[in-house]
């Protein structure tokens, strides 16, 4: 995940670089002190996040936004100021930042914000790819397989579980069942791992981590309002009910171990919830 930083304090620049780069997966491959010289620079080395300061000299950071999102529209920008003006803050969102961070940098909301725009990014390449796997001469297939991704997202956003590292590998596998009409029970792993290029069982172990943390979410929510809609509606399709106690119950301290959770179940509740909504 490449980065960019624009501020006018090269303090600033080093704080957010040693910060940004302590994550082996990012690299910052450019930096300036104003507006224009980053505009230039971001379109010629087209990094993957860009951090703006809003107050600069000759163009400032809203302005830079405006023209950066005039050509790349998708281009995520991350606003950083010491400025707690509400209309100056309003005109940064509507201008297309995704985040606003506050000066004095704080380094676990930098960590946290770049974090969750990178696993965005990445998500959004993922469902770029499966969409153009899934391409196909017939549209109406393809309209299906949007609607799939957009329900099956819907669903693991409700859940709590996008971002998780297991989410791509439930969204892939879904959609393949959905497309050749099979169960879990009969899904191909030796094909899988062509596909995704890790073993299975890490994929198995990956998407378990995933559905558990859906199945803590949905416990917390029966254990703060046992008549919740969404509760009832995806604690007895997508998990067992009584592991579902069982994660309650580990919740309020009543038992030492929690619910589990069966990929199987699981699954199949995905599918029959996207072929029946």
């Amino acid at each position: 995940m490449k980065f960019y930083i624009v501020d006018d304090d090269r303090n600033v620049i080093r704080i957010l670089s040693n910060i940004i780069e302590k994550n082996n997966s990012f690299e910052v491959i450019g930096d300036a002190v104003n507006g224009e010289i980053a505009f230039h620079e971001i379109m010629i080395m087209k990094p993957d996040i860009v951090l703006v300061d809003l107050l600069m000299p000759i163009m400032d950071g809203n302005i830079l936004v405006k023209n950066l999102k005039e050509i790349q529209p998708q281009l995520p920008i991350i606003m950083i100021s010491q400025v707690m003006d509400n209309q100056l803050r309003s005109e940064s969102y509507e201008a297309g930042i995704e985040f606003f961070i506050t000066k004095p940098i704080n380094k676990i909301e930098v960590e946290k914000v770049i974090t969750k725009v990178a696993k965005q990014i990445e998500l959004n390449n993922t469902l770029s790819s499966i969409k153009k796997i899934f391409q196909t001469t017939d549209n109406q297939s393809k309209d299906q397989n949007i609607q799939y991704i957009s329900k099956i997202k819907n669903i693991l956003g409700t859940l709590g579980m996008l971002g998780e590292k297991g989410t791509n590998d439930i969204i892939e596998i879904t959609l393949y069942l959905l497309e050749k009409n099979n169960s879990f029970a009969d899904y191909d792993f030796a094909s899988l791992e062509n596909k995704l290029g890790d073993n299975a069982q890490i994929v198995k172990q990956r998407m378990r981590r995933a559905i558990k943390s859906g199945l803590t979410n949905i416990a917390n929510l029966g254990v703060q309002d046992y008549s919740n809609d969404i509760f009832h509606m995806y604690g007895g399709i997508l998990f067992d009910f009584s592991n579902v106690k069982a994660e309650m119950d580990f919740i309020h301290g009543k038992n030492s171990n929690g619910g589990k959770v069966s990929l199987n179940k699981f699954f199949e509740g995905l599918i029959y919830i996207c072929q029946t909504e």
